[in-house]
């Protein structure tokens, strides 16, 4: 069941997912685990209800804090949390990307950077259940295409610990702008908000799309109540489907969607952002120190290119792939280490293969191997090459007759 619709005819909120997916059948350990892992077992108590909205059955979630003093959690400090959390790599990078752009939205609207956001709201205990407990339970039921009808924001005003403010609320309004998320009319609802920055941003970093959805089957289905009483059923709809079987007949892309007894894809998918400047007054050795500071600061890639700039002067493309969330913090470097004047970001999708490193006891001395997964079921194995040069200084011998030495022993 990889394919999931999310229908929300009166909105978004991360409660209403998270009820979804329990009136799907996900067992509660699919979030109690991870959130104890987090080591907040014992400060959260999740109260799950089977209710009605206009006639229509569903579940409404509510996520009780059994925090008497509740802290002021900081987005750097709730990362560093996330990060040393004992969770598969697919949970945690869901939850760090969900995190990340309420953490970018929050800063925006408030004017200050990611990193010194203090989330009262967003940050609080049920805000963290409901965003730990929508990517583990997607997760858990295998979901990788996603696509979520526009939700209507809301209108009027909201009161919150900043005081009242108007609706759709700010950090809302960012995201959507951000992400190019369409938002429906709320016209015909009375004032009041629709869309929360949780619900919103958990869709923005799951959905492939906004919009109709495809040609599909229906497998099961489950409802999330919200807690407003509207003047219509106030739910959210999450449907595990099949893709229709002739659904390639009509134009749309061929998806080959593996059977239960399948192997999974192997790719996984990643949003990274982009930063690049042009320089035409650095030495090599300026560069060299600004690509390691951008490393050190947490780049993933870092790498340049020779270019002819106006008037035939010669310069460097420097490029740099990072986290979106460590936009703020590679500017400062940008800013501190280069003599650019300007830099231009730009949000990329990256797919990557399944990669595990091993310990090889080879002829020569201990290396490590990295070994990939294919999609096509063979392997590619590689050794680091730190460990070639380490073996060749040890034996006096050539990056070249080591590499000979070991080729054909690799397995």
């Amino acid at each position: 069941m990889s394919l999931a619709l999310v229908d929300c005819p009166t909105g978004l909120a991360g409660n209403m997912l998270l009820a979804a997916l329990f009136d799907l059948g996900m067992p509660l350990s699919a979030v109690e685990g991870p959130m104890a892992a987090l080591g907040l077992a014992e400060r959260y108590r999740l109260v799950l209800r089977e209710q009605r909205r206009g006639g229509l059955r569903g579940m409404h979630l509510e996520v009780e804090s059994l925090e008497r003093e509740p802290p002021h959690r900081h987005w750097g400090e709730l990362r560093q949390q996330f990060a040393r959390a004992d969770w598969p790599v697919a949970l945690r990078d869901r939850v760090l990307a969900v995190f990340g752009l309420l953490a970018e939205a929050e800063a925006a609207v408030h004017g200050t950077a990611p990193e010194r956001v203090h989330f009262h709201e967003v940050g609080a205990i049920d805000a963290i259940a409901d965003i730990v407990g929508v990517c583990a339970g997607l997760l858990h039921f295998g979901v990788r295409r996603l696509i979520c009808a526009p939700p209507p924001a809301g209108h009027g005003s909201v009161n919150t610990s900043h005081g009242p403010l108007p609706l759709p609320a700010p950090a809302v309004l960012e995201i959507a702008r951000r992400r190019a998320v369409p938002l429906a009319s709320s016209a015909g609802f009375a004032p009041g908000e629709l869309t929360t920055p949780t619900g919103l941003a958990l869709m923005a970093c799951w959905a492939e799309s906004f919009g109709p959805a495809p040609n599909l089957v229906p497998l099961h289905t489950g409802v999330g109540l919200g807690s407003r009483q509207l003047d219509r059923p106030n739910l959210l709809r999450l449907t595990l489907a099949d893709p229709w079987p002739g659904e390639a007949s009509a134009g749309q892309e061929i998806r080959q969607e593996p059977q239960l007894d399948e192997e999974p894809q192997l790719e996984a998918a990643e949003l990274l952002l982009l930063q690049q400047a042009q320089l035409d007054d650095a030495t090599a050795e300026d560069l060299a120190f600004l690509a390691e500071a951008l490393r050190q600061a947490g780049a993933v890639e870092v790498f340049s290119q020779a270019i002819v700039m106006k008037k035939g002067r010669l310069g460097t493309l420097m490029t740099a792939l990072l986290p979106p969330e460590l936009g703020p913090a590679l500017r400062q470097v940008w800013w501190c280490h280069s003599s650019s004047l300007g830099l231009r970001e730009q949000l990329q999708p990256r797919r990557i293969l399944p990669r595990q490193i091993e310990t090889w006891n080879s002829p020569l001395g201990e290396v490590r191997l990295k070994r990939t997964r294919l999609p096509g079921g063979g392997e590619r194995l590689k050794v680091e090459h730190d460990d070639l040069v380490d073996l060749a200084r040890r034996h006096n011998l050539s990056l070249e007759e080591v590499r000979n030495r070991l080729s054909g022993r690799i397995g």
